[in-house]
């Protein structure tokens, strides 16, 4: 981890919500969700910032040596998207604390403010995580 990661870092990410995206597609294997609205699922939103800010941070990292996963979502979800239109997200490191990089990150539309809210991510060696969590699976075919 570069030692230039630090808090003021600031980022933008386009994306363009697809159709998998929405409630329905994105939990066609759950009845009543075939009924509800087809506008991007909250869960979904949640994934793109965390993206976002993946995405953000890729030149302070040693991709692929070094990665990051997710340990903390807070996000308000403001308004409804349909597919087809373009995510504008706008994100800021505001914490690096040890391995730990905290954001703060909004999304528009183009229409609307979507989402606002804070993230958390880890910074990671993957050989280890997968070390640790091969472990686990063994573990758990063991107890199965």
């Amino acid at each position: 981890m570069s030692p230039e990661l630090k808090p003021g870092i600031e980022f933008e990410w386009t994306y363009v919500v697809p159709e998998r995206s929405t409630v329905p597609r994105l939990y066609h294997d759950t009845p009543f969700c075939l009924d509800m609205p087809d506008v991007l699922a909250t869960g979904y939103m949640v994934g793109m910032m965390e993206l976002a800010c993946v995405n953000g941070i890729m030149p302070y990292v040693d991709w692929p040596r070094e990665q990051s996963v997710g340990v903390h979502v807070n996000f308000s979800h403001l308004a409804a998207t349909p597919p087809g239109m373009t995510l504008q997200i706008r994100g800021k490191v505001v914490a690096v604390e040890g391995r730990r990089v905290k954001f703060r990150v909004e999304a528009w539309d183009g229409m609307d403010k979507i989402t606002e809210g804070e993230h958390e991510r880890m910074i990671i060696a993957p050989e280890k995580f997968n070390a640790k969590l091969a472990e686990k699976k063994a573990k758990a075919c063991a107890e199965a």
